[in-house]
C-alpha cells in the first residue's frame, strides 16, 4: 500500500495578446516552440502531470486569450483557478510597454473572479532584448505592489527560465495543499 496522494490544479495563464502565453505553456509541457504566432481564440487548455515526493499532480493550464474580443468569457475561464501566471513581454516596443502597463488590469480582473490566489509574473521574450538593458525595477514594482509570489525572466523560444518558473508555482500549490490535506 502506498501513501501517495493525487492533486489537481487549474492554473490560469493571462496577459495581453502576443506576449507568449501559449508558447510558454507549450515549451513547458511538450518542449516545443513555434515561431509563427497563432492567436488563441477564447481559451485553450493543456494538461500536464508531474510527480513530487511520490505524489501525482494533475495540472490544467488555462491559456486565456488576451484580445479584448474575449473579455466577456473571462469569468467562466477563471472559475476554480488555484493559481495564476500573468505574462508580459520584455520587448522594447508598444506590445512590451502596454503589456507591462496592463498587468494591473489583469490582476484586478483575476482578483475580482478568483479572490486571493497565488500569482507569479513571467516577463517573457528575454531573447529579444539585451540582458544588460533589462530594467527589472519596474517588474519588481508590480510584484511588490500586488504581492505576487515572485517573477521570472523567461523565453519560450530559448527555454530560459521556463522550467524553473512553472515549477515554482506548481511546487507552491503542491506544498500548500499537501499541508492542508495532512491537517484533515
Amino acid at each position: 500500500m502506498t501513501n501517495s496522494k493525487e492533486f489537481g490544479f487549474k492554473i490560469s495563464v493571462i496577459g495581453d495578446g502576443g506576449v507568449g502565453k501559449t508558447s510558454l505553456i507549450k515549451k513547458f509541457t511538450i518542449g516545443t516552440f513555434e515561431k509563427d504566432y497563432v492567436k488563441t481564440i477564447g481559451a485553450q487548455f493543456s494538461r500536464y502531470d508531474k510527480e513530487i515526493n511520490g505524489d501525482v499532480i494533475n495540472l490544467i493550464f488555462w491559456d486565456i486569450a488576451g484580445q479584448d474580443d474575449f473579455n466577456f468569457l473571462h469569468p467562466l475561464f477563471y472559475k476554480e483557478s488555484r493559481a495564476c501566471i500573468i505574462v508580459c513581454s520584455l520587448e522594447a516596443n508598444d506590445l512590451g510597454k502596454d503589456s507591462l502597463l496592463h498587468i494591473k488590469n489583469w490582476y484586478n480582473e483575476l482578483k475580482k473572479y478568483c479572490g486571493d490566489i497565488p500569482v507569479v509574473l513571467f516577463a517573457n521574450k528575454v531573447d529579444l532584448v539585451k540582458e544588460n538593458n533589462l530594467n527589472e525595477l519596474e517588474i519588481q514594482k508590480y510584484v511588490k505592489e500586488y504581492n505576487f509570489l515572485g517573477y521570472y525572466i523567461t523565453s519560450a523560444k530559448s527555454g530560459q527560465g521556463v522550467i524553473e518558473a512553472f515549477n515554482a508555482i506548481i511546487e507552491k500549490l503542491y506544498y500548500k495543499y499537501k499541508a492542508l490535506s495532512s491537517e484533515l
